[in-house]
């Protein structure tokens, strides 16, 4: 191309030289009119148009770039009847084209009416899914612009659609396209008279960052140490990493964010350090994109909250059903622990929110200071195969240590209240009982709390009447507790 460039610029240098030599005179013949520039989508070849000069004696026509008033001279063409020229040009940007005509021996016209390429770029924004397409305006002499249409291209194949915007536009906004896909632009200007004007074809892959499908809450269950631990499963073709953890107190209220977190091998686990487990603390996870705009979201996840209270003989246990699993929920699970560590008491349906268990039923289990209670919920069917778990936290009450003594018994033989012996709610660790007549004399003795007095003495059945006792024991809280009182033996026979 410099080499050409050489020569045209020798073969001007003559012209000029001959001129000065010569000094014939020049009739500067009519200047052509530019017609259209248009690109050539597939190949990237730029063809001018253009009407024939009306002067004689034309001998060719000269093809410029043109930019800030001057023209640079790309090609000369021999031929007084051509209308059209084709030049590939690499330049990433518009160019500026004009023509004039040479009539031998040196006269040369003006320059023409200059128009310019269209130039198209693009852009994607990946957080909004919008391609930005841009252009510059194509001139509206000597034909007037009507309209743009945008051509699209996906996959090299043109789209039956067909986007236009007024003449007075320079961009477009295109949305509806698909992820991983190529597609290219061509800008066209409509032009009067049935012509146009064709840009630069521009073309993008359209990568963007694969969002997760689902985002699976897998439970919000209370620690040990009363904190709410939270668990999620995320798609494992997410290409997204990054997640907002949000979370509100109660049923209403907005939510607010409150951890930026990054998954790991698909897995996100955090602790609630600042929740208060005596209110329903609802949590979701969001992924969110480089642009931090959220594009997926989890099922919500809420903690259990148990309550305790007594009435009588009875425990009460109430709470809030456990709800928004991906799957659904099976059953809850009451664990108790009446000193020896937890152990499953029942398994409750799952629309139980209260349940009921009497003192009596285990008192005779109790070795600490107090019983405690949790429940568990239990899920089933989740559609990634997940089977979450969520526990309430720890309720306790404390041991009554109640002492029942009757004062009346008959120990004759029938079965029938035969036996005399304190009830007590608790199993004591120590355990004194003592039994004398009305002298002081002892008649019954016994260091084991299950041992009972059958109304005799060394084997003798003892009249009836009344006997005293002293019982001391000490409770399981290792408070010491004494009474006495008295004992009647009646015979019916």
């Amino acid at each position: 191309m410099k080499k050409w460039y050489r020569i045209i610029i020798v073969a001007l240098f003559s012209f000029c030289s001959y001129s000065s030599i010569a000094q014939t005179n020049c009739t500067v013949p009519d200047s052509p009119v530019l017609n259209s520039v248009s690109i050539q989508p597939e190949t990237g070849i730029t063809e001018l148009k253009w009407t024939l000069s009306p002067s004689s004696g034309i001998a060719a026509y000269i093809i410029y770039t043109f930019q800030n008033g001057d023209g640079m001279p790309v090609d000369t063409l021999w031929d007084p009847g051509i209308t059209s020229f084709t030049y590939i040009s690499k330049a990433p940007f518009s160019l500026s084209y004009v023509v004039s005509v040479l009539r031998l021996p040196d006269c040369e016209s003006v320059l023409s009416n200059p128009i310019s390429t269209i130039f198209c770029s693009s852009e994607i924004d990946t957080c909004t899914k919008e391609i930005f397409i841009r252009w510059n305006s194509y001139p509206d002499y000597p034909k007037r612009v009507l309209e743009y249409n945008i051509l699209v291209y996906k996959n090299e194949a043109p789209l039956p659609e067909m986007y236009s915007v007024n003449p007075q536009a320079n961009n477009f906004t295109f949305t509806d396209f698909e992820t991983n896909s190529r597609y290219c632009f061509v800008i066209r200007a409509v032009l009067e008279g049935g012509t146009f004007s064709n840009s630069n074809k521009i073309c993008l892959t359209t990568k963007m960052q694969r969002p997760p499908q689902w985002i699976n809450s897998d439970y919000a269950t209370i620690t040990p140490d009363n904190k709410i631990s939270l668990s999620y499963t995320i798609d494992p073709l997410s290409e997204i990493n990054r997640f907002w953890l949000e979370k509100k107190i109660g049923s209403i209220g907005s939510f607010q964010k409150v951890a930026e977190l990054v998954s790991d091998n698909g897995q996100i686990k955090y602790i609630d350090n600042q929740a208060d487990i005596n209110f329903i603390n609802y949590y979701r996870l969001s992924a969110v994109n480089n642009c931090t705009i959220p594009l997926a979201v989890s099922n919500l996840s809420s903690n259990i909250v148990l309550s305790l209270n007594r009435t009588g003989n009875d425990i009460n246990l109430t709470w809030n059903p456990y709800k928004y699993w991906s799957g659904t929920l099976s059953a809850y699970k009451l664990f108790v622990n009446t000193g020896d560590g937890y152990t499953e008491k029942a398994v409750l349906q799952d629309q139980d929110t209260a349940f009921t268990i009497g003192y009596s039923e285990i008192m005779y289990q109790l070795t600490g200071n107090e019983v405690c209670f949790f429940i568990t919920a239990l899920e089933a069917g989740n559609p990634y195969g997940i089977a979450g778990e969520s526990r309430s936290p720890e309720k306790c009450t404390s041991i009554t240590e109640n002492i029942t003594v009757p004062n009346l018994f008959t120990p004759d033989g029938d079965l029938l209240n035969d036996l005399f012996k304190p009830i007590l709610s608790f199993i004591p660790k120590d355990y004194h009982l003592i039994i004398s007549d009305r002298s002081g004399k002892v008649v019954f003795e016994t260091k084991d709390e299950a041992s009972a007095w059958n109304g005799s003495m060394n084997g003798d059945t003892l009249p009836q009447g009344v006997y005293l006792w002293f019982l001391k024991v000490t409770g399981q809280t290792g408070k010491s507790i004494s009474k006495t009182g008295t004992i009647t033996i009646f015979r019916n026979r």
